[in-house]
């Protein structure tokens, strides 16, 4: 599925969208640089799934949770940019994170490619103008 947003107010409508269908366990790997709206796509997320949107990057925290009143779920979102090895991903706690009730946001997913479960949801987006993302979502059918 692709989709084009023309503000971050497009963009936070279709990601609550998109988090309307998420389930727990479900991992996402954003693709995408600096300042594209990843964080921005993960506000939509908490408010599809009914967690607010008090949502803010985790770069320096390396993990952000965002808990959900209405169950045990939460949402965990992860700053992968500065993790360079197993060792430092170990030390995120990112692997306590995978028990089924979680979902997970990552962002910088492509530094720990090889740590990722097999069944993941890509978020792909690039920005198009100041304003302008393309979003692409694969790797589940609910997103097709």
């Amino acid at each position: 599925m692709k989709v084009v947003t023309r503000s971050p107010e497009e963009t936070i409508s279709f990601a609550e969208s998109v988090g309307k269908k998420l389930k727990g366990g479900d991992v996402i790997a954003y693709i995408g640089g600096l300042g594209v709206g990843k964080t921005t796509f993960t506000r939509g997320l908490c408010i599809g799934l009914g967690i607010g949107d008090m949502v803010t990057s985790p770069t320096f925290a390396l993990v952000n949770e965002y808990r959900s009143r209405k169950s045990e779920m939460m949402l965990c979102h992860f700053d992968m940019y500065r993790i360079t090895n197993s060792l430092d991903l170990e030390t995120t706690g990112f692997y306590d994170y995978m028990n089924g009730k979680n979902i997970l946001a990552v962002e910088w997913s492509e530094n720990i490619s090889d740590s990722l479960p097999e069944d993941i949801i890509y978020i792909k987006i690039t920005r198009l103008d100041d304003s302008v993302r393309e979003i692409e979502i694969n790797g589940d059918e609910r997103f097709g």
